[in-house]
């Protein structure tokens, strides 16, 4: 029998033909705690429509509902990217003050609101988790998780403004 010659094989054992590396969608938590001088059931109504959200929260461009459970929303913040996503209800259970939502497209995950009630002021809890699913925004997040993680901070602070803003109008009134 005949033996390889020095080294014959060993390269491609080593150096495979086509380099394959692992595909990692990355993995996003954030929270956010505000609170307002509102009642709970008042937020909770302007949370649960989002629909109206381009009205108070500058970083929501549209909302396109598809269904009573369903929208299609397109939000940009700090950064030169439209985010386009489909948020699906989850849960709507005003009396545990619990709104949650599955987020579907360039996002894909959850999201939750928690309202509490103290005295005047209702504390509100946002959770969300989500993975990048798409090649753009997993190459994106790979190489520059510090400012998308600085741009949902900005969107989030453009939520919690408008959202003051909006309850210290009266009804009726024009929104922004």
């Amino acid at each position: 029998s005949r033996r390889p010659a020095c080294g014959a094989g060993l390269v491609e054992a080593v150096m495979p033909r086509r380099l394959a590396l692992p595909v990692v969608s990355p993995r996003y938590r954030f929270e956010s705690h505000w609170s307002a001088p509102a009642p709970r059931d008042e937020i909770f109504e302007v949370l649960a429509d989002v629909g109206g959200y381009p009205s108070w929260w500058p970083q929501v461009r549209a909302v396109a509902r598809v269904d009573d459970g369903t929208a299609h929303v397109v939000a940009r913040s700090l950064l030169p990217y439209s985010l386009d996503m489909v948020l699906t209800r989850a849960v709507e259970d005003r009396a545990s003050g619990v709104l949650e939502a599955r987020i579907a497209g360039q996002l894909d995950g959850w999201s939750r609101w928690t309202l509490s009630q103290s005295g005047a002021w209702t504390a509100m809890h946002y959770e969300q988790e989500v993975t990048t699913p798409g090649r753009a925004m997993r190459a994106a997040s790979a190489m520059a998780r510090p400012v998308l993680v600085a741009n949902h901070i900005w969107m989030m602070r453009g939520g919690r403004e408008g959202l003051l803003r909006h309850l210290r109008e009266p009804a009726g009134s024009t929104p922004r």
